[in-house]
């Protein structure tokens, strides 16, 4: 194994830290012949325990060395499967190396452990190449990455030679991408002890769409248009989604993200107080072959707070064109988003600001930043609902309508009044019910 890794071009600059690395030195140790039996048995099985760790993390399952595998070649970054992300690379002198790469990737996939499992009287490779994992909650792990790695894995084993192997990565770099922005859809950022950012996945969106949202057809429908717009690389917007809490507003972002996320849809989550990365997201972001919201929910601020000025510089603004891969996609509660009280219209009392039109002017504008505004209000009584009783049939609740609606109208009274999350919290205190009664469910 030392050997066939010591070969790769592309593909060898391994981190010291990795599983494929840690297993070449336990295999250039074991080809000496000069080893203490007991301690490359317990290096063995310390490197197959983070695979173990790994496959929990990913809910791996069968062939734990096909999957890890393909995972490796899934998040290698470098230049060859940055170029392939989302196009077809036919011609250039790099092609031969990378497909010598992967005639290596091949003969490493189907590497065959029987000779060091009888060397060392071991049979942890065995099992790992035969794994049946604990069922588990689609909560519990990444399923989004568990579900691809486990795809790719299958289309290596079938893959009948090289160039076969070849195509089969190259297709998923193609389709997916590559690297944690290929494999996931949405992610936070997090400050590193060095000053700058990493990004970190969210597992297990919420795979919400459109048509979970009752209602609000004109908003969908400017938003897909938007957001359609933004993904075929045509001019878009940036968007402000506003109004009531508990209207759809932010179900309405992650639904547009997991529709169009197989066409290089991706999000990114910044909070308020980050906004002093946002010029680093961007750098980090503008030259990769995917399309970026750049989400920020819940947005507002008071009046002592001037974040929204680093906002306003990076939606438009400063000698940087902004990239024509990136658009921010903001929720709010607030119309103008920074609060304003009476005294910002009162003259009188801002006679020490000599251009108070202008100061005022300033906290309006950032709203104006926002090509596309989208007004979310809170439902009437009758569209309530309505949003009630088609929630309850996609529930499968069934009860005469007279007492649903009776029950829904006692149920906003006390929970908040008339919204769409309202009811969808209705309908789940329904649903309960009927498990315990058992009589108005299907």
């Amino acid at each position: 194994m030392y050997q066939e890794i010591s070969q790769l071009f592309m593909y060898g600059d391994l981190d010291t830290h990795s599983i494929l690395y840690q297993l070449g030195n336990i295999f250039e140790t074991f080809d000496t012949e000069e080893y203490k039996k007991t301690d490359l048995v317990k290096e063995i099985k310390r490197v197959l325990k983070q695979l173990l760790v790994m496959a929990t993390d990913y809910g791996f399952d069968g062939n734990l060395w096909h999957n890890y595998i393909a995972y490796f070649l899934m998040t290698n970054e470098n230049p060859f499967s940055l170029v392939c992300e989302k196009n077809v690379i036919e011609e250039g002198t790099v092609i031969s190396l990378v497909q010598n790469d992967f005639a290596v990737m091949r003969a490493l996939f189907h590497y065959d452990f029987t000779l060091i499992e009888k060397a060392l009287e071991i049979d942890c490779f065995s099992m790992i190449s035969h794994y049946h994992a604990v069922p588990k909650n689609k909560l519990m792990y990444n399923w989004n990455v568990s579900e691809k790695v486990q795809l790719l894995s299958k289309k290596l084993e079938a893959a009948e030679n090289d160039r076969e192997f070849y195509d089969a990565i190259t297709d998923f770099y193609r389709d997916y991408g590559v690297g944690m922005f290929g494999l996931n859809k949405a992610f936070r950022i997090s400050e590193t002890q060095t000053g700058g950012i990493s990004f970190i996945p969210i597992n297990n969106m919420d795979r919400v769409t459109l048509e979970d949202l009752v209602g609000y057809e004109l908003q969908k429908k400017k938003l897909m248009e938007n957001t359609e717009a933004f993904v075929r690389g045509r001019k878009a917007n940036n968007v402000l989604l506003f109004g009531d809490s508990g209207t759809g507003k932010s179900t309405s972002v992650k639904a547009i993200v997991n529709q169009f996320y197989d066409r290089g849809l991706r999000m990114i989550e910044i909070y308020k107080h980050q906004f002093k990365y946002l010029s680093s997201v961007i750098a980090a972001v503008k030259n990769r072959n995917y399309k970026f919201i750049i989400y920020m929910d819940d947005l507002s601020f008071e009046e002592h707070e001037i974040e929204y000025k680093f906002l306003k510089a990076v939606i438009e603004g400063g000698v940087e064109t902004k990239p024509e891969n990136i658009l921010i996609y903001a929720t709010s509660n607030r119309r103008h988003i920074i609060r304003e009280t009476w005294n910002d219209r009162n003259d009188q009392d801002n006679a020490g600001d000599k251009h108070h039109s202008d100061t005022v002017e300033e906290k309006l504008s950032l709203v104006n930043r926002f090509g596309v505004t989208i007004c979310y209000s809170k439902p009437v009584p009758k569209e309530y609902i309505n949003i009630v009783i088609e929630l309850a049939r996609r529930a499968g609740i069934v009860m005469p309508q007279e007492e649903l609606v009776l029950e829904a109208k006692r149920w906003e009274m006390s929970h908040g009044g008339v919204s769409g999350r309202t009811a969808q919290q209705f309908v789940n205190y329904m649903l309960y019910h009927c498990e315990q009664t058992a009589d108005t469910c299907e």
